[in-house]
């Protein structure tokens, strides 16, 4: 099932029965009537395919997979907000803010257009706030509307990995696992990564996001992705996230077999060639401004930004071009003799190669293991 179809005040009163050992008191807890409990109880399980509690005569005893869900739900509900909310109107709003127009979120959910008006009106009022503005045919969120986006989103995260959680407690291979890949990790180490867990798990689906740290950081922190592997970044300037480093990488100096700086170049020869970096504030381009800083004089132009590895090859087979980028990146067109390393870069010029994910993230079992498979590739990597 998807974690969308979840009846969220089912939710709210199977949290209650865990944390109260009670139906009478789990549903003054979350203002509905024992049997209306008793009966959202029954639905989550047949849902389910698992017994979640044991009746007794003195009330209800969680078994485990109530008790590891509870933590996954309780998490969901404090991103919700309120158990008020319905699943029809986080599936509505959630493909609002993805789709960005009514028209779309309908072709996304199959759900007619006045369908999702009402529900995106209602979540609205649940919850006391403007929701979106109407902009010609678009709508655009409001700052609230923004917050709240990003709320649901990590709220279905949560519960998507619970369903995970409850799939390995019944033995069952499966789920999928979310990895966002940025430029330098593409090449061998999340390649790598993924040979070694399917080894062990070739079940399980992996669903790799290539993009740049600004591409993959979003949808990280709304919970699209569970982890992206690449460069770090200063830790001051993102504080909901944890970094984790994997291994220093060293970039090298690449250009076209044949170029004239091949039989060897000084600084005044590597300002007279044109650059392709990617943009400014990036870690690799602020490696190449040390480089020519530990250099002296002034920097080289650079007429071409880019961070994409193909694009870049292209440009350096067909023309006079310079680029700094790891061996690993470019390693076919190395040994294929189409491209030559005239480096390595002068000065103390590294990066840190390491592993991104939410402060607050608790990874399934699943993604425990994906993530040991990274740390044994990048040991590999570099042995």
């Amino acid at each position: 099932m998807n974690p969308d179809q979840f009846n969220i005040r089912h939710l709210a009163a199977m949290a209650a029965v865990v944390e109260l050992g009670s139906v009478s008191l789990a549903a003054r807890a979350v203002n509905l009537t024992q049997p209306a409990v008793t009966q959202g109880i029954a639905k989550l399980e047949a849902q389910l395919g698992l017994p979640l509690f044991a009746r007794q005569p003195g009330g209800m005893v969680a078994l485990e997979p109530a008790e590891r869900l509870k933590p996954r739900i309780d998490a969901a509900l404090r991103l919700i907000g309120s158990n008020r909310v319905t699943a029809a109107q986080v599936r509505a709003f959630v493909a609002l803010a993805r789709g960005g127009s009514y028209a779309a979120a309908a072709v996304a959910t199959g759900v007619a257009e006045p369908s999702l008006h009402r529900a995106v009106g209602d979540l609205g009022l649940a919850l006391g706030q403007r929701l979106v503005d109407r902009r010609g045919r678009g709508v655009m969120l409001t700052r609230a509307g923004t917050v709240l986006a990003q709320r649901l989103r990590l709220a279905l995260a949560e519960l998507r990995q619970g369903l995970e959680d409850l799939a390995d407690l019944r033995g069952q291979e499966g789920g999928r696992i979310l990895v966002g890949a940025m430029p330098l990790s593409r090449a061998r180490l999340i390649p790598d990564a993924i040979a070694r867990f399917r080894t062990d798990f070739p079940l399980v689906d992996i669903s790799v996001h290539e993009g740049s740290h600004a591409e993959l950081v979003g949808p990280l922190r709304d919970g699209e992705i569970d982890m992206m592997v690449g460069a770090l970044r200063d830790p001051a300037m993102a504080l909901d996230l944890t970094q984790r480093p994997l291994f220093e990488d060293r970039p090298t100096i690449l250009a076209r077999r044949g170029h004239a700086l091949a039989a060897g170049w000084d600084a005044d020869a590597l300002r007279r060639y044109p650059w392709i970096l990617p943009p400014e504030g990036t870690p690799l381009r602020q490696l190449w401004q040390a480089m020519f800083a530990a250099l002296g004089g002034d920097l080289p132009a650079v007429p071409i930004e880019c961070g994409s590895v193909m694009t870049i090859r292209q440009l350096l087979v067909g023309g006079e071009y310079l680029t700094l980028l790891s061996h690993d990146q470019l390693a076919l067109e190395l040994e294929a003799g189409l491209l030559i390393d005239i480096g390595p870069a002068p000065g103390a010029i590294s990066r840190t190669i390491g592993l991104t994910t939410r402060a607050d993230w608790r990874p399934t079992r699943l993604q425990q293991q994906f993530m040991a498979a990274i740390d044994q590739a990048a040991v590999h990597m570099n042995s």
